[in-house]
């Protein structure tokens, strides 16, 4: 590999360090209290702008990867080749699922800026999706599962892998705040559920599912 590949990787990895440092601290509830107490009017749109940001800043580091262009260091071949497609498009077709499990208006921030309102903590419920029962987080699932099915040169191999320790870290994050909306109900079932990877004995039926829910709910009347 030659010094100018050795350097594009670094920019690359550099790149997505930058990138996961801005998205969470604009996910930080002490940065979305700042912008609350300085702009209010302008919270409403906090979600809306926080999405249209990720966006944006992630179109140069795919023009990068894009750029640096060589050979394979992963290359999916014979069966391999269609158990690889396979997993990706079955966890493709999932993640379409479940999406019907979020209110995607509010999530997009499309709500959020048609209500006037906003929410620090964005936990309007706890609900348990089928999906959810296996994996706590199934949208990162789905995309180490996508991820991880490609064939890759050096350039995708490193976003590949600076992309799962983001979610990994990522998710550590994010449950602070879940814990922080639901207390020991999430406890119960980070307990109980893994957070990235399904594991077949660790996952709820749907009765133990709709327990842990209903008694969220009830807790935050």
């Amino acid at each position: 590999m030659s010094k100018n590949e050795t350097l594009d990787l670094f920019w690359i990895a550099a790149a997505w360090l930058a990138y996961g440092l801005l998205h969470s601290t604009l996910a930080s509830l002490r940065v979305k209290a700042w912008v609350a107490r300085t702009a209010p009017t302008l919270f409403q749109y906090y979600r809306l702008i926080y999405n249209a940001i990720a966006v944006v800043a992630a179109l140069p580091i795919l023009w990068l990867i894009k750029q640096a262009d060589g050979p394979d260091l992963l290359h999916w071949s014979g069966p391999w080749h269609w158990l690889a497609l396979s997993l990706s498009l079955a966890a493709g077709t999932g993640f379409i699922i479940s999406l019907r499990a979020y209110d995607m208006r509010e999530f997009v921030g499309l709500r959020q800026m048609h209500e006037r309102s906003g929410d620090l903590r964005e936990q309007a419920g706890f609900r348990i999706s089928f999906f959810h029962r296996f994996v706590r987080h199934p949208w990162y699932f789905f995309a180490l599962v996508i991820l991880w099915t490609q064939d890759m040169h050096a350039a995708m191999l490193v976003s590949a892998l600076a992309l799962s320790a983001y979610f990994v870290i990522g998710t550590r994050f994010e449950e602070h705040k879940l814990i922080a909306a639901y207390g020991e109900r999430y406890r119960r079932y980070m307990a109980r559920v893994p957070a990235l990877l399904p594991l077949p004995w660790k996952f709820l039926t749907k009765e133990e599912a709709a327990q842990i829910t209903d008694e969220t709910s009830a807790a935050s009347r």
